[in-house]
């Protein structure tokens, strides 16, 4: 069985204050289907990003992140493109309690983001909130997720936690 709290992936790394719109953009949320929107995660910001992540990737990012919109299209966007977490400096509050409602971790550790480049190799432990930069050999020290949180990211969210989702 695949352990959900050990993540690894790739970065794409992103600056501060990257918005919701800028995630999905306003013109796809005539869906809530993850499948199409994640064919047009953060278009506005980066096009090449749909043809570039693969199945694990991890998203860094400055402070911020999230800001915008309440809607739960952008952490859906991202997660269903096969982004595992997101690292950054501070997250919008909405998009982090949205983040965790669908089960895609986040992780504010501004340490990582200070020294982790586009492309390098991580590992995260979500349990003791260690990222590991493999690529450079660093290790960085994140908040660890608490028991209730790690159960739901687990089982894929909020509804499957309520479902019964293992």
């Amino acid at each position: 069985m695949e352990n959900k709290m050990i993540l690894k992936g790739f970065v794409h790394k992103y600056g501060s204050n990257v918005n919701t719109d800028e995630i999905i953009p306003a013109r796809y949320l005539n869906t809530i289907d993850p499948a199409v929107l994640a064919k047009y995660c953060m278009e506005d910001i980066d096009k090449d990003f749909v043809k570039n992540v693969k199945k694990g990737d991890i998203i860094v990012a400055d402070t911020n992140f999230g800001c915008g919109s309440s809607r739960e299209h952008a952490p859906i966007s991202i997660k269903a493109a096969g982004v595992s977490a997101i690292i950054a400096k501070s997250f919008a509050r909405i998009f982090f309690r949205n983040s965790i409602n669908i089960g895609l971790p986040i992780l504010e550790c501004p340490e990582a983001v200070d020294n982790i480049k586009s492309g390098d190799r991580l590992e995260i432990d979500l349990i003791k909130g260690e990222i590991k930069n493999l690529t450079k050999k660093e290790t960085y020290k994140a908040q660890p997720f608490p028991e209730f949180m790690q159960k739901l990211i687990k089982a894929g969210g909020l509804l499957s936690y309520i479902k019964g989702g293992k």
